[in-house]
């Protein structure tokens, strides 16, 4: 099985269009980069335009596939504006969306590894901007695509979460409540998408990663268990591929996908089952 294909196309004739939120750095860029390089092409947010144009340029490399766009997911209208700019610059609907835009523990506790804090002690303006991304945002998002996807008669959605021991770490409020929710929306999404020939994953990268969600200095005996960002390569290439038509409802650990596509890589559909 070739499991770098290019993504599916939602016309043969056009290259695979992709449309990935957060994308400016860490998991998000690592993505960008594997889909861009099997032709597909890309449009990446981030909150800062500048800042998402210039990673756009870098992940590019000329190709002339991959454009950056700002895109604050929290904000209705900004997400509304992107999506359409987004279709603009694919020249169409995406075929894929991936939802990966968020906020880390840093933003409501710089020491969250060394001092956590309770969760009476978050401030509730924290609390609510993490929330608003990492789980709204996904909402709003997906919510503005979807109907493109139904129009098209297809698509794919991956959500892109954390392990479950993570959400449920004392001291991870409101990070790990909203990955949590993230991962139940996921679940709804695919109940409610699925007679539509529209599927919905989630994909996790299986333990920490070298990102900018993690402190620095990082804490000793931390450092040499930090994924790699580019560990989500392998299994965001698949499932952008033919090979991962009619699967759905998965909850795919970048970790471990090659022990996961030997179980379920021989019938795509088998997964879903």
């Amino acid at each position: 099985m070739d499991n770098t294909a290019a993504a599916f196309p939602a016309d043969q004739t056009q290259p695979p269009r992709i449309l990935i939120t957060g994308a400016t750095s860490g998991l998000g860029r690592a993505m960008a980069e594997a889909l861009a390089g099997t032709g597909a092409h890309v449009v990446i947010t981030g909150r800062d335009p500048q800042r998402a144009a210039r990673a756009a340029g870098q992940i590019d490399a000329g190709r002339g596939r991959v454009h950056g766009i700002g895109m604050d997911v929290r904000d209705e209208q900004a997400v509304t504006a992107g999506v359409a700019r987004a279709v603009e610059l694919l020249g169409g609907g995406p075929d894929m969306l991936v939802n990966n835009a968020g906020l880390g523990m840093r933003t409501v506790n710089p020491d969250f590894m060394t001092s956590p804090r309770g969760f009476w002690e978050v401030p509730a303006d924290g609390f609510r901007a993490v929330v608003d991304t990492n789980l709204t945002g996904y909402f709003l998002v997906a919510r503005a695509v979807v109907p493109l996807f139904l129009a098209a008669g297809g698509g794919r959605i991956v959500n892109i979460s954390l392990n479950e021991e993570t959400m449920v770490r004392r001291g991870f409020t409101p990070y790990g409540p909203s990955r949590a929710g993230s991962e139940a929306l996921s679940r709804i999404m695919a109940a409610d998408l699925r007679d539509h020939g529209i599927w919905v994953n989630v994909l996790l990268p299986g333990g920490a990663t070298r990102t900018g969600m993690i402190i620095d200095p990082v804490p000793a005996g931390l450092a040499d268990r930090l994924l790699d960002a580019s560990v989500m390569a392998e299994p965001i290439r698949w499932l952008c591929s033919p090979a991962a038509e009619g699967v759905t409802d998965q909850r795919i650990v970048a970790r471990d996908f090659d022990a996961w596509l030997r179980e379920h890589g021989s019938d795509p559909r088998k997964a879903s089952s």
